[in-house]
């Protein structure tokens, strides 16, 4: 992997870095595999851990075989398993304890239902501990389908992250967000800087969310603003024959042209290119306060 090098918090003049994250670590072993491989001959530099999925036993295993590779909590409150029993949250989850995927019902009974809130409290520092757990270094927080957009799931994160060394969280900014989302955008920024959290200035990979293959990533590279940037996606090792997608909502995810685009020569070449040093949060935060 290529040294961190030097990122002040907030770069000047053409200074850049980059988190480049595979999302979605422990779902399922096709994705721990693409994320061992992405790292070990790659350019990926972080993964984040959903703690109560099905291969998230074998993605810790992988993860402390690979010292590198800066890992993160991926709070997953929807369209996902839950880490407590349904019997202890039952207003968030099914008789099989998986969140449903309406966000916006979900969204709105978070704020308006004080035995919704804290129930999701309850879940998310489960999540927490578990991922304490593991043992792993946590370099961030981020979580699935950037439910910390909404203002009650940011409070208790925030709340709750502190107990946790929590220093980082990610910032869904990109730069063709819609014009509703900035509001939510500039809202949680402000937040995190409140908060003293560190967080990226900019992200990609929600505008192409399961096809960040690799001219994606090159016509990213080509015009690579300064700052501190985020490249997230979703790799997996191509499936057998006949299997089907890792889930449902990822039907049209391309996982195996992902995975091709984090170990393509031509990508590596380009963040060389762009004079980019790359790294995890902790990486680049870290040494832009030994810089300041």
């Amino acid at each position: 992997m290529q040294s961190p090098g030097l990122a002040p918090q907030r770069p000047s003049g053409r200074v850049r870095t980059l988190i480049i994250t595979a999302d979605d670590f422990g779902l399922h072993e096709r994705v721990n595999e693409a994320v061992e491989r992405a790292h070990r001959d790659g350019v990926l530099t972080a993964a984040s851990l959903m703690v109560a999925a099905p291969a998230a036993r074998d993605a810790v295993e992988r993860a402390r075989r690979l010292p590198h590779l800066r890992v993160g909590l991926h709070l997953a409150l929807a369209d996902s398993d839950a880490m407590l029993p349904p019997a202890q949250i039952p207003a968030l989850v099914d008789a099989n304890g998986r969140f449903g995927s309406n966000m916006v019902l979900d969204g709105v009974r978070f704020f308006f239902l004080p035995h919704v809130r804290r129930q999701l409290a309850r879940e998310i520092r489960a999540q927490f501990e578990a991922f304490a757990a593991t043992g792993l270094t946590l370099d961030h927080v981020n979580t699935h389908k950037h439910f910390h957009l909404h203002p009650t799931v940011l409070s208790l994160i925030l709340e709750i992250g502190r107990d946790y060394g929590m220093r980082a969280m990610r910032l869904p900014c990109e730069a063709d967000a819609p014009a509703w989302l900035r509001p939510w955008i500039n809202l949680v920024r402000a937040r995190l800087v409140r908060a003293g959290i560190d967080h990226n200035d900019y992200v990609v990979g929600m505008t192409n969310t399961g096809g960040m293959d690799e001219q994606v990533l090159l016509d990213t590279l080509a015009r690579l603003p300064d700052g501190v940037g985020e490249i997230y996606c979703h790799p997996a090792a191509p499936a057998d024959s006949g299997e089907g997608p890792i889930t449902a909502s990822m039907h049209a995810y391309r996982h195996a042209d992902e995975l091709a685009a984090l170990l393509s020569p031509r990508v590596a070449a380009a963040i060389d290119a762009a004079g980019a040093v790359r790294g995890g949060f902790a990486d680049v935060f870290a040494r832009g306060a030994q810089a300041s």
